[in-house]
C-alpha cells in the first residue's frame, strides 16, 4: 500500500492461485508446465507446418497460423506467472504488472473472437462461393482481416483494461485467482464499479455477440449451400471442412460467455476458477489437435515432414 490523498492506494496485488490446495502443489504445477510446454509445442509446429508446406499457403491456413500464434500469446500471459506462484512463496504482482497482464490476456481473447469470425467467412466464401473464391479472399483481404482483427481486439482492450484499473483500490489487495482476470480484480476496487461493468459488458456484447451472430450467419449459408449438394460424399466433405472451426468457436464462446456474460450476482470465485482453467489454458492447447486430426491436408504435411525428416537423418548416418 501507498499513502497519497487522505488514503492508501494499492501498488500490488497477491494472487492466491491454488494456495488453497497446498498437498496438490506438486501434481499442479507438473500438470499446468506439461500442459503449457504441449501448447507451445503443437502451435509452434502447426504454425512450422503450415510455413514450410507450399500446398498450405491457403487463406484457410493463414488464418489458422495467426490462431496458433494467438494461443501461445494467450496461455503465455498467464501460464509463466501462474506456474511462479503454484511452486514459490512469489505471488505478489505489481498494480501495472496486473493491468498489463490482463491487457494482453484480453487483447488476444478479443482478437481471437474477430479471427473466429474472418475465418467463418473464409469458409462461407469457398463453400458458397467457390468461383469467386481467390477473388472475394484475396490476400490483400486476408491481410486486412487479420490486421483489423488484431487492431479491433486491443483497442477493445485497452477500454476494459483502462475502465478496470483507473479506479480507487484502497485494499485488500488479494486475488483470489491465477491471474488478473476482469471480475475478482474489480471486486476489490473501493470506488464505484457500476461504469465498468456497463463498458465492459458491452464490449462484450459489441465483439463477443456481434462476431457470433457473423459466425452463425455465416453458418446458416453454409448449410443451405451443403443441403443443396446431391452428393452424399460431397456433402460430408464440405461439412468436414468446417467441423474443426465450428468445434473451436462453440468451446472458445461457451466458456467466454459463461464466464464474463453471467451477472455478478450469481459469481462464483471457484467454480469461474476452474472455468478459466479451461479457456485460458486448456483450450489454447487442444485447438491444433483439434484442427490436425480431422484435417487430411495437415495430416499428409505432416507425414512428409516426417518423411523427410526420416531421409535427411539416414543420410547424414550414412555419412
Amino acid at each position: 500500500m501507498a499513502a497519497g490523498r487522505n488514503n492508501t492506494y494499492v501498488t500490488k496485488f497477491v494472487l492466491l492461485g491454488f494456495s488453497d490446495h497446498p498437498q496438490m502443489k506438486i501434481f499442479l504445477f507438473v500438470s499446468f508446465l506439461g500442459i503449457y510446454l504441449m501448447t507451445l509445442a503443437w502451435n509452434l509446429s502447426l504454425i512450422a507446418l503450415i510455413r514450410l508446406d507450399s500446398h498450405l499457403h491457403t487463406p484457410m491456413y493463414f488464418f489458422l497460423c495467426n490462431l496458433s500464434f494467438l494461443d501461445i500469446c494467450y496461455a503465455s500471459s498467464t501460464a509463466p506467472k501462474m506456474l511462479s506462484g503454484i511452486i514459490t512463496e512469489w505471488k505478489t504482482i505489481s498494480f501495472l504488472g496486473c493491468a498489463m497482464q490482463y491487457f494482453v490476456f484480453c487483447g488476444m481473447g478479443l482478437t481471437e473472437c474477430f479471427l473466429l469470425a474472418a475465418m467463418a467467412y473464409d469458409r462461407y466464401a469457398a463453400i458458397c462461393n467457390p468461383l469467386l473464391y481467390t477473388t472475394l479472399v484475396s490476400h490483400t483481404f486476408c491481410l486486412k482481416m487479420v490486421g483489423g482483427s488484431y487492431v479491433g481486439g486491443f483497442l477493445s482492450s485497452l477500454t476494459e483494461t483502462y475502465s478496470v484499473y483507473h479506479h480507487d483500490f484502497c485494499g485488500p489487495n488479494t486475488i483470489n485467482h491465477f491471474f488478473c482476470d476482469l471480475p475478482p480484480v474489480l471486486a476489490l476496487s473501493c470506488s464505484d464499479t457500476f461504469t465498468s461493468q456497463v463498458v465492459n459488458f458491452v464490449v462484450g456484447i459489441v465483439v463477443g455477440v456481434v462476431s457470433a451472430i457473423v459466425v452463425l450467419i455465416s453458418y446458416g449459408f453454409i448449410v443451405a449451400a451443403v443441403l443443396k449438394i446431391s452428393s452424399a460424399k460431397g456433402r460430408t466433405k464440405a461439412f468436414n471442412t468446417c467441423a474443426s472451426h465450428l468445434t473451436t468457436v462453440t468451446l472458445f464462446y461457451g466458456s467466454g460467455l459463461f464466464m464474463y456474460m453471467q451477472p455478478s450476482s450469481s459469481y462464483s470465485l471457484n467454480q469461474d476458477k476452474v472455468v478459466s482453467i479451461f479457456y485460458a489454458v486448456l483450450i489454447p492447447m487442444v485447438n491444433p489437435i483439434i484442427y490436425s486430426l480431422r484435417n487430411k491436408e495437415i495430416k499428409n504435411a505432416m507425414r512428409k515432414a516426417v518423411e523427410r525428416n526420416h531421409v535427411l537423418c539416414h543420410r547424414h548416418s550414412f555419412f
